[in-house]
């Protein structure tokens, strides 16, 4: 079988199980680099390269010819997902602004689900990019940074 079919059959048949309801997933660091090894491992496997081979990342991509893309996809797909949510109005929207009664909790805020796509952009911000739904998706192959600098600011 010809490597591009192989490709195209894992990105097809293993991606969408491993990534299913990604969009929703709260990412960490640990979870990026467990990500990134199975991404790497899927390619060995397809490569039919031994983990007892001295065969470096770099070289397994060259021999596949690709990249990593795996977590690009995820994001992908979170910034697509929070788009539609955020136009919208329910229970959804309620549930990404933490909105509750009462008294705040003590020690250190949690990780929400987007924390890994606001880069330290606020979430007004975010709910008001996200209204323009052709600029949304022009903003969609940005890096996050990109993405926080055309946030409108009180001055504008």
């Amino acid at each position: 079988m010809r490597i591009e079919l192989k490709i195209r059959m894992i990105k097809c048949l293993i991606w969408t199980v491993a990534t299913y309801a990604a969009e929703c997933w709260t990412m960490t660091s640990t979870d990026r680099k467990r990500i990134e090894a199975f991404e790497m491992w899927t390619w060995r496997r397809m490569l039919k390269i031994s983990w007892r081979d001295k065969v470096t990342n770099q070289e397994v991509l060259e021999r596949m010819g690709g990249q990593r893309e795996l977590l690009q996809t995820i994001a992908r797909r979170k910034h697509r997902w929070l788009g539609h949510v955020l136009r919208g109005e329910g229970m959804l929207v309620t549930l990404l602004e933490g909105r509750m009664e009462g008294k705040t909790t003590r020690g250190r805020r949690r990780l929400n689900m987007l924390s890994d796509l606001d880069d330290g952009d606020n979430y007004g911000c975010t709910k008001r990019k996200a209204q323009d739904r052709a600029g949304w998706r022009r903003m969609e192959g940005r890096t996050r940074s990109a993405m926080s600098r055309t946030c409108p600011t009180a001055e504008d």
